[in-house]
């Protein structure tokens, strides 16, 4: 495993980190155990990942809780989360740290490494930020988590305005940011990373690999899709395999491979978060996230046939209005 310094926060952290949202939720998602779930954190830890993501709405904060039973605290960083209820109009510091609380007890620890404002829109940025994060800050002095972080809410936010206002001082109370960063959603890299860079902000990045990059089908009626809209060239829509030019001996071994080097190696990254419930997966995506970048000649082919696209490749997880209800009663 390589590991590097999650920005000012000086937290030596995997360059792989293991989300437990996202469409598997460490299997759960898929029908899988709980124990199967605790395996495939267990199996990353063994792996060298030291970073574990996950967040109330997720469901899973009692299930990472389990598979750190007997864990050294000081060998793995948790991030956690709290977001708006779905049904609440605005956020409400009440709840956020009703929510903080309850995310302690779900993972059986006294603090949390990093916890994180989850999917903060632009309209609800400035209450966020001023009312919020200084409520936050003293829980942080009483020792509830040691570092604070905010996410972005990616479908609805594709030139990531929230989080160019979250990253753009030095003195933001945000030690961390995750946000999106893919193959065709480059926003990023002219809007975001200069400005995390620049004021140390730590740096999670999301949907490296949605469906798109791993279902053959969806990712040609994309290509046909934005063709006919006069998006991309029409050749890639004359072919079911419109990003098979990234596979080459030089080159990636497949579609998700490249898509995670692609998100690995841009200036700027910390942490590649993925999600899995499958030990095989695992495995194969820690062997990507360390491979060598995608050779200059792929990244500037890719960087001039998508940059240009905005909300591609920023498909949302499935829950149902009853697992968020039951993560949340959980």
């Amino acid at each position: 495993m390589d590991y590097t310094t999650l920005g000012r926060t000086g937290l030596r952290v995997s360059v792989a980190g293991l989300g437990t949202g996202g469409f598997s939720r460490i299997g759960i998602g898929t029908g899988q155990s709980e124990d199967h779930a605790v395996g495939i954190i267990r199996q990353a830890m063994d792996l060298g990942i030291n970073l574990i993501d996950t967040a109330a709405v997720y469901g899973t904060e009692p299930i990472v809780g389990k598979a750190l039973r007997g864990v050294n605290r000081d060998s793995v960083v948790v991030c956690t989360k709290a977001s708006k209820p779905p049904e609440d109009k605005a956020f409400s510091v009440a709840k956020i740290l009703e929510s903080l609380d309850g995310s302690l007890t779900r993972l059986g620890l006294d603090y949390v490494d990093v916890f994180q404002l989850h999917a903060v829109p632009p309209a609800a940025y400035d209450f966020v930020r001023n009312e919020i994060a200084p409520a936050l800050l003293r829980e942080k002095e009483k020792g509830k988590f040691r570092f604070l972080g905010i996410t972005e809410t990616s479908p609805n936010d594709h030139e990531q305005h929230m989080m160019r206002k979250a990253a753009s001082t030095a003195d933001t109370p945000w030690d961390t940011a995750m946000f999106a960063f893919n193959l065709m959603a480059q926003v990023a890299r002219d809007e975001v990373f200069p400005l995390t860079l620049k004021n140390r902000v730590g740096t999670l990045m999301m949907f490296a690999v949605r469906s798109i990059f791993a279902r053959p089908q969806q990712l040609a009626d994309t290509m046909k899709d934005l063709a006919a809209k006069g998006l991309v060239p029409a050749e890639l829509a004359a072919t079911d395999s419109p990003l098979n030019f990234l596979i080459h001996p030089e080159g990636a071994t497949s579609v998700t491979d490249a898509a995670y080097r692609y998100v690995r190696h841009e200036p700027g990254v910390d942490v590649v978060l993925f999600g899995t419930g499958d030990p095989a997966h695992l495995k194969a995506n820690i062997a990507s996230i360390l491979s060598p970048p995608l050779p200059v000649a792929d990244r500037e082919t890719l960087r001039t046939l998508f940059s240009h696209l905005r909300g591609v490749g920023l498909e949302l997880p499935p829950f149902s209005a009853a697992k968020r209800a039951t993560a949340k009663a959980g």
